[in-house]
């Protein structure tokens, strides 16, 4: 049937996204790569709900999307990290190839998370794709707060973090939906409602505080679940 190929495809097309931004990224041009993670984005989200939508999810589109992601949302920002640190204050020749530790902390998650029964619902260390949303914002945030992105050993603490968020045992609620419900889905929808109010105001320094708002509002949510 062709219905079962259409998650499938939609797959291939973060992939295919993820490669053009590598492109982009790869002669400097981190801004436009940063528009083609979003739309890899897009792509990912969608995939996993078409396939929930027509009840034709795959072992072959589960390890399809690792391999797409670990190239949008692993390889692409550590692209954009090495290009970072190379336009930073750094004094090594070698630390731009530091933002590498980006891809191989996103493949580390990305493996984790495929035999890891715990995260059928949500998941277990923060995801690849905010993780590279996060990183992508940097250059644009770099046009507003030079000497601040510009830091080497910012940038270098920023890997150090991000890195261990993506192996974290830290429970981190899915974007996912499986109901219009409140009250089922009131934390995503807090957090979807406060994340629309940040970005007017701050644009995409509102990336970095709609990460810290993700974290915090999951560390509440399971330990208000926990408690109960």
């Amino acid at each position: 049937m062709l219905k079962k190929h259409i998650p499938n495809a939609i797959t291939c097309a973060n992939l295919f996204s993820g490669c053009i931004g590598i492109v982009y990224a790869f002669n400097g041009s981190l801004e436009i790569a940063a528009y083609f993670v979003l739309l890899s984005g897009i792509f990912d989200f969608f995939d996993g709900f078409v396939a929930r939508l027509l009840n034709v999810k795959s072992a072959i589109g589960k390890e399809l999307d690792s391999l797409a992601d670990v190239v949008s949302f692993g390889f692409l920002p550590g692209i954009v990290m090495f290009q970072l640190l190379k336009q930073s204050d750094y004094t090594s020749e070698y630390l731009p190839y530091f933002g590498f530790i980006i891809t191989v902390f996103s493949a580390l998650r990305l493996a984790k998370f495929n035999i890891d029964t715990r995260q059928t619902e949500d998941f277990i260390g923060l995801n690849t794709p905010m993780n590279t949303l996060f990183i992508v914002s940097l250059p644009f945030i770099q046009k507003d707060y030079p000497a601040l992105i510009g830091s080497a050993p910012l940038l270098v603490g920023l890997i150090v973090l991000l890195s261990w968020l993506l192996v974290s045992e830290i429970k981190i609620f899915s974007l996912k939906f499986n109901s219009t419900s409140w009250e089922q889905n009131k934390i995503k929808y807090l957090f979807l409602i406060l994340s629309v109010l940040l970005i007017p105001f701050l644009k995409f320094a509102a990336v970095p505080l709609i990460l810290v708002l993700y974290i915090g509002l999951s560390l509440v949510h399971f330990r208000g679940t926990t408690d109960k």
